[in-house]
């Protein structure tokens, strides 16, 4: 058999049909029983529609790693017949709707609107080429995007509007640079983490706020912002001389002269979630920042700082949060080379590390070494929520590929266990942003870290190398189990096989939760060893 790695397709047509089915794997046909893997295949049952489907797989399956390619069909009349991703989406929503009893109208658009956007991104990408600096080519690399979200690719807005700011069309951009009368700047923190990145010397009594281009426009009919500007009270500076490179989160851009990221406020909807910084946000980022300092100092991790936020206070919230930017700490200081774990989740991501190749287990039990323990720690020691999913570790290679460290980021997706914490400073909605209870805390660890990102990464080594036949991934995952070694309940139960949570993008947007409130769904556990004697 030919391997073609799922991400390795060649449309959008493709793209949005393998993300479909992969959902559906996930949370209705594997959870419920109706996944048949036969010559090559996988055919699925839709049991409450009474319908099959089937999909190609890449190489043999392990566990529940499906790895599903081209071609997409449906059982009718007795012959496999051709199903693309209209027909797909259709017969998935009817499932939903008749295991749900409840209907979304919205559903079949929101596919479609994210056919479209990867179609945008992909026409805009043939038309650039890499960029020099490896770090922020394995930003702007995530071309398909989640491979488990029924519409990994979507953002609000025509490609117009937006394709000039995407990290997979290898955007670069001029943050513009505000000045704000001083009594109207909002700010906690390290004043002097914004200075550092300051351009120019703001006028007199003024102070700068740097501002995403896609923001003002998207601000451009605010009433007060608008009079702000025609009074002189906010004055527009223009662009700064050095470029922005957005990353993979969209509204995160990092500006390699300063060694810098700044998390801007778009106020749009990316695939789950509108992407601003509320007030309780921007509050929480510099409060975890001061709280996790000294946890990451006895962990011997690393945390990408968020040292200090700045905003505009102008009547009414709309434009203290849509205005509000936090500013995160750069990568210069990590060892080695460093990486987006979700870049290296691509065929083309992993195939360019030498050690992939020459010792593929070597690398994978460096990898978890780096990765697992700190994160499993930060929770078990100290009550401390890391969501750890690829798009929020780096982790830093040496010249040979091999992993050497591991660096955390994002405080919004960072929580404290409820109870454990001492947060009585802290207004009463900045504590409930900041926290989970421990079972909501754990779930959250353990899909990031075990469902999310390790089996992404063991299933593309094992993409790697056909040459070393089935039995690579049992033995990686026999690998990692050390790692997970410890005398506390939660990490036995884990070692046991009990099943793991896994997040259920396709429900969730079926029952239009918010991310804080998605369903999760057990999946077989990939640490599970052998049954005991």
């Amino acid at each position: 058999m030919t391997l073609t790695h799922p991400a390795a397709v060649a449309s959008a047509a493709d793209g949005t049909s393998t993300a479909l089915l992969n959902c559906l794997v996930r949370e209705v046909c594997g959870p419920e029983r109706q996944l048949f893997p036969r010559d090559g295949r996988l055919v699925m049952r839709l049991p409450r529609a009474g319908v099959l489907l089937r999909a190609g797989l890449a190489r043999p399956p392990h566990g529940a790693s499906f790895r599903l390619v081209p071609p997409f069909e449906e059982r009718r009349d007795g012959a496999w017949i051709a199903a693309d991703r209209t027909r797909l989406a259709s017969l998935i929503a009817g499932e939903l709707e008749l295991s749900t009893g409840r209907a979304n109208p919205e559903f079949a658009a929101q596919v479609e609107d994210g056919h479209d956007a990867l179609a945008a991104i992909l026409a805009a990408r043939a038309r650039t080429v890499e960029g020099g600096d490896p770090y922020v080519e394995s930003e702007q690399s995530l071309v398909f995007g989640h491979r488990f979200h029924p519409s990994p690719k979507a953002r609000q807005g025509a490609p117009s509007e937006w394709l000039a700011y995407a990290p997979e069309a290898r955007a670069r951009f001029r943050p513009r640079w505000l000045a704000v009368p001083e009594s109207l700047l909002v700010e906690e923190g390290d004043r002097d983490a914004f200075a550092a990145l300051e351009p120019f010397a703001a006028p007199p009594g003024r102070r700068l706020l740097p501002a995403h281009p896609w923001q003002l426009h998207l601000l451009r009919d605010d009433p007060l912002l608008r009079r702000a500007f025609a009074d002189g009270l906010v004055r527009d500076l223009g662009p700064g001389p050095s470029d922005a490179y957005p990353t993979s989160s969209v509204r995160t851009a990092y500006l390699p002269d300063a060694d810098a990221f700044l998390k801007f406020s778009l106020d749009v909807r990316i695939t789950n979630c509108v992407r601003k910084n509320a007030w309780y946000e921007l509050a929480g980022a510099v409060a975890l920042d001061g709280l996790l300092r000294p946890v990451f100092a006895a962990l011997g991790a690393t945390l990408l700082a968020e040292p200090a936020y700045r905003t505009l206070a102008l009547a009414g919230r709309r434009l203290h949060e849509g205005l509000g930017v936090i500013v995160r700490q750069g990568v210069r200081g990590l060892r080695g080379r460093p990486l987006l774990a979700a870049a290296l989740a691509t065929p083309d991501g992993l195939a360019a590390l030498p050690a992939v190749h020459t010792d593929p287990l070597t690398w994978w039990d460096a990898y978890v070494t780096h990765v697992a323990p700190p994160v499993l720690r930060a929770y078990l020691e100290h009550g401390v929520v890391l969501e750890p999913h690829l798009q929020n570790v780096l982790v830093c290679v040496d010249g040979n590929g091999m992993p050497v460290q591991a660096a955390f980021r994002d405080l919004e997706g960072t929580k404290l266990v409820a109870g454990r914490w001492d947060l009585g400073h802290l207004p009463a909605r900045v504590r409930e942003a900041v926290t989970y209870d421990a079972h909501q805390g754990w779930d959250r660890v353990v899909y990031c870290l075990l469902i999310n990102h390790l089996t992404e990464i063991a299933a593309t080594l094992a993409d790697l190398h056909p040459d070393l036949g089935p039995d690579l991934e049992p033995e990686l995952w026999r690998t990692a189990r050390p790692h997970f070694a410890g005398d506390h309940p939660r990490l036995r139960a884990l070692l046991a096989g009990v099943p793991v949570p896994a997040k259920a993008n396709l429900r969730t947007r079926w029952s239009h939760s918010p991310d804080r409130a998605a369903a999760y769904i057990p999946v077989p556990n990939p640490l599970r060893a052998e049954q005991p004697c």
